[in-house]
């Protein structure tokens, strides 16, 4: 792995790139806000509202990125580290007792389970059990299967089974907390499988006793489809530059797997967020308020499952935008009442509103129709298109580039994801409008449903924009001019129409029980004596519990 990615620093082209992008921000910025380029008002409203949305949120992204060039690791976690296992390092490598601050610590690795494939599961508890440093590995099953039970007696694994599934996964995890009692815990989901020095990379964070968690990324093995590979490269900037930044201003926030947890810092705030089915960024902003310390590493300590059909996708997506607008509409970071730093209120306010960001394309697939139809203009009629062009190139071109330079290419599946996600978002915004709960579903347990079930506006909106750009090109032939409304709508209609032929391959793979990813490697399973647990919940004030082992 290069050293960039394991520091987090920058490279110089880096920094060149984002400060020429954010000069293209300021100067795009400029352009649509000058009076005299302002043209009709109800279109012009639109590009402004949605425009501003967008430009706000990439100066803060560049901000952000620009501050992530400091490596949190300092000379305590380094000698921490190299003083981890003291002098044990004979035998099992997972067996090695752990020390931080010459104190032998304890450590609960949990995996959430909720019906997830049963070798998914395997796979990850059987690398979870290898992990370096001494450690109990407990499956939380909230899918309540008897084929994971026993699996977990086969590899050793203890086994947790709920009675109810109040919580969701932040109750299943609170469940487990009243059985394990390490000093530390880390959680992995079901398909996301860690590696052997997950600790030795995360624990000696912890030498600084206000350090709450230690979060590393989300990255993806299974970017065999459309799907997944728009859902994982959306998120490739975010966890090699957004969250390293946020380091700077105490703000990195749990991403629900692939973090190490104190205990007594959960506990400080009474559990695991339970109220929202977002309950990693609840939860960080929960210990953030109380004065907690989280550190995110951009080192890949575990490789998970992106979701690879539009149901999946349509349904991670609701959860994830529900609980940042949960955020923004009934705990506003700005309010006085929050315990954060200014630079935190930021950074959470960025993290509630970013989902604002996915609603803007719906306005600006809008603008369009106005002039085709109307004959509405958002910009002056004076101004050419090549002047247009050029002010809008100065904002996207470079964010495409920047994109491109983080993941080594253009990728068209997460244009056309941002681009056609626009329904559920509005969705979630709606849902936390109303107080709707959204259902908590694991991104990796979706039942394969036709995936048109799920995106009827985006069919609805692309029938619009066929017959709009039918019109537009009919008006055109007329006029003898080609117009940039043409043009843009036909851009936005080749989008459109690029994701319903992904969905339609997706539902006729399904309709004939075709498999859309190739076959999954068996894991390699190991035999070590087999302890399992199980136990019916608990009551948070009374600390009995009833806790069958079979060895």
């Amino acid at each position: 792995m290069a050293e960039n990615n394991r520091t987090g620093a920058h490279s110089p082209v880096m920094t060149l790139l984002v400060l020429i992008a954010t000069l293209g921000i300021l100067v795009y910025s400029a352009f649509l806000l000058n009076p005299a380029n302002r043209g009709d008002a109800l279109p012009y409203i639109m590009v402004i509202s949605a425009e501003s949305v967008l430009v706000a949120h990439a100066l803060l992204a560049m901000w952000t990125i620009l501050a992530g060039s400091v490596d949190p690791r300092d000379f305590a976690f380094h000698r921490t580290q190299r003083l981890l296992f003291g002098r044990s390092h004979a035998g099992n490598p997972s067996e090695w007792p752990l020390q931080v601050n010459d104190q032998r610590v304890y450590v609960d690795v949990f995996i959430t389970v909720y019906g997830e494939d049963i070798d998914i599961i395997r796979r990850t508890v059987t690398a979870a059990l290898a992990i370096k440093g001494r450690h109990r590995t407990w499956v939380l099953d909230d899918g309540r299967s008897d084929q994971v039970r026993d699996m977990c007696g086969t590899l050793g694994a203890r086994y947790v089974r709920r009675l109810s599934s109040g919580g969701a996964k932040a109750g299943n995890v609170n469940h487990a907390l009243t059985l394990a009692k390490g000093d530390f815990f880390a959680i992995f989901d079901a398909d996301f499988v860690p590696a052997q020095d997950f600790l030795v990379e995360t624990v000696p964070f912890f030498v600084d006793p206000d350090v709450a968690f230690v979060q590393t990324p989300q990255t993806y093995g299974n970017l065999h489809t459309t799907i997944a590979r728009g859902a994982a490269y959306m998120q490739a900037v975010f966890y090699r530059f957004i969250q390293p930044g946020r380091n700077r201003f105490n703000a990195a926030f749990c991403v629900g797997t692939n973090v190490v947890f104190r205990r007594a810092a959960i506990d400080d705030i009474g559990g695991m967020y339970t109220q929202s089915k977002s309950e990693d960024v609840w939860t960080s902003l929960m210990l953030h308020e109380r004065g907690w310390r989280s550190v995110f590493i951009p080192t890949v300590l575990a490789v998970g499952d992106a979701p690879e059909t539009v149901e999946a996708y349509s349904k991670q997506q609701l959860r994830w935008a529900t609980g940042g607008f949960e955020i923004l509409l009934t705990h506003n970071p700005l309010s006085p009442r929050r315990r954060l730093t200014m630079d935190q209120r930021i950074q959470y306010l960025v993290t509630a509103s970013f989902y604002l960001t996915g609603i803007c394309p719906f306005i600006l697939l809008l603008v369009p129709p106005l002039e085709i139809y109307f004959d509405l203009r958002p910009m002056n009629l004076t101004i050419s298109v090549g002047t247009w062009l050029l002010y809008y190139s100065g904002f996207y071109v470079m964010q495409i580039v920047l994109a491109w330079y983080t993941v080594g290419s253009f990728r068209w599946q997460t244009l056309t994801l941002a681009t056609v996600s626009f329904p559920i978002y509005i969705k979630a915004f709606m849902n936390v409008l109303k107080g709707k709960d959204v259902g908590w579903q694991a991104t990796g347990t979706a039942r394969g449903s036709s995936p048109f079930n799920f995106i009827i506006p985006q069919v609805m909106f692309f029938v619009f924009l066929v017959l709009t750009s039918l019109v537009a090109i009919w008006r055109d032939v007329d006029n003898g001019v080609f117009t940039l409304a043409t043009a843009w709508n036909l851009t936005n209609t080749v989008i459109m129409g690029g994701f319903m032929l992904t969905a339609r391959r997706e539902a006729r793979a399904l309709r004939k029980g075709l498999p859309l990813v190739p076959d999954m490697p068996d894991a390699v399973v190991a035999s070590p004596p087999p302890v399992t647990v199980v136990a019916r919940p608990v009551s948070e004030a009374a600390n009995d519990h009833i806790a069958e082992v079979v060895s």
